[in-house]
Parts: C-alpha cells; sequence; structure tokens
C-alpha cells in the first residue's frame, strides 16, 4: 500500500522541519514551566503580554512584555512597537522601543531595531541595523527599576510609612544619598 522510498522521503522532509533550531530554544536563559509560548507570522498583539516561561515572537507584538525570569526571541517576521523586559532577549526580527535584559540581549545580523538596550551583556552581530543607545552597566537605574520585585524590592518600602532603622522617609528627598537600590529607585 505505501511505497516504502515514499515514506522515507516524506518522514524526511517532515523531520527537517522538526529538526531546523528553534531560535527561542538557542542558548535561552532559565525558563520557571519547561514551556515555550510563539506568537505566530500572522498573529497581531495590543498591550500587555506577561507570563512565566519563554516566548518566540514571529508577529506583530505593541505594548509591553513582561517575562522578567525567562527569555524573549523576536524571531526573523516579528515585529515588535514594545518595551520588552526579560531575563535574555534574542532578536532576529524588526524591534522598536526598550529592551531591559537582566542577564544578555543578543542581537542577530538580520536584526532591524530602533531604541534603548540595557542589558549587563550585549552581543551585536556584524550587519545588524541599530539606532539608540547602549547602556551595559549592571547597577543602572532601567535594570534597577526593571527587576525591581525580582530580589529585595523596595516598591514595598517606598508606598509605606513603616518604620525602618536609619534609613529617611519615604517621601523624603531624592537628593538626599542613600545606599544601594534605595536612592537610585526614588530618582525620576
Amino acid at each position: 500500500m505505501f511505497n516504502k522510498k515514499d515514506q522515507t522521503e516524506a518522514n524526511g522532509s517532515s523531520a527537517a522541519r522538526v529538526d531546523r533550531p528553534d531560535p527561542a530554544r538557542r542558548e535561552s536563559g532559565p525558563s520557571s514551566s519547561g514551556g515555550s509560548a510563539v506568537i505566530g507570522a500572522s498573529i497581531h498583539v495590543d498591550g500587555t503580554l506577561r507570563g512565566e516561561e519563554d516566548l518566540l515572537i514571529e508577529g506583530k507584538v505593541k505594548g509591553t512584555v513582561e517575562l522578567r525570569k525567562n527569555s524573549v526571541t523576536i524571531g526573523p517576521t516579528g515585529e515588535v512597537t514594545a518595551d520588552v523586559v526579560a531575563h535574555t532577549i534574542f532578536v532576529d526580527g524588526s524591534m522598536d522601543g526598550t529592551l531591559v535584559a537582566s542577564e544578555r540581549i543578543v542581537i542577530r545580523k538580520s536584526a532591524r531595531i530602533k531604541g534603548s538596550i540595557a542589558a549587563p551583556r550585549v552581543s551585536l552581530e556584524d550587519g545588524a541595523q541599530f539606532n539608540g543607545s547602549i547602556d551595559m552597566d549592571p547597577e543602572t537605574d532601567a535594570l534597577k527599576k526593571a527587576f525591581a520585585g525580582k530580589n529585595a524590592s523596595p516598591k514595598p518600602a517606598r508606598q509605606g510609612n513603616d518604620a525602618r532603622s536609619g534609613d529617611a522617609p519615604a517621601s523624603g528627598s531624592a537628593n538626599k544619598p542613600d545606599s544601594g537600590a534605595k536612592s537610585t529607585a526614588r530618582q525620576n
């Protein structure tokens, strides 16, 4: 009924698609759930995306993408007009906005980026198009603000009027030097 040669060719072509490297899994950072989500090429998203798994964007996204503990990959057909905050970010497609990563950002040669980048490690391949600024200081305000909730968060201390020994009140002047992340978190 089936020709073994036809069956092998069918399996071979199918295997070629399955064996193709998935950009979202390549060099990805830690994944909380071990899963991966995909926004396909025909999908358009307007709004805020949050989650606990890696994300591959092949479609169009406008708004905000927040995957602080996971990786975000903007695939070759991806068009993102958003602020992206993630553990690790890979860009193959088009990006207009702010990229903030706690670990690293990899900009591949097919990428077209307009905006700002903040990460302790940044890789920019030869041939990539980039128009913007890069901040690689691990103590930068952009990183502290984006990942304030990751470790000890200064937000609850700022919002409440709790007694903190040795610290100035939360409503105190931002010009008064303070230790650590507290002073930078209060600055505008």
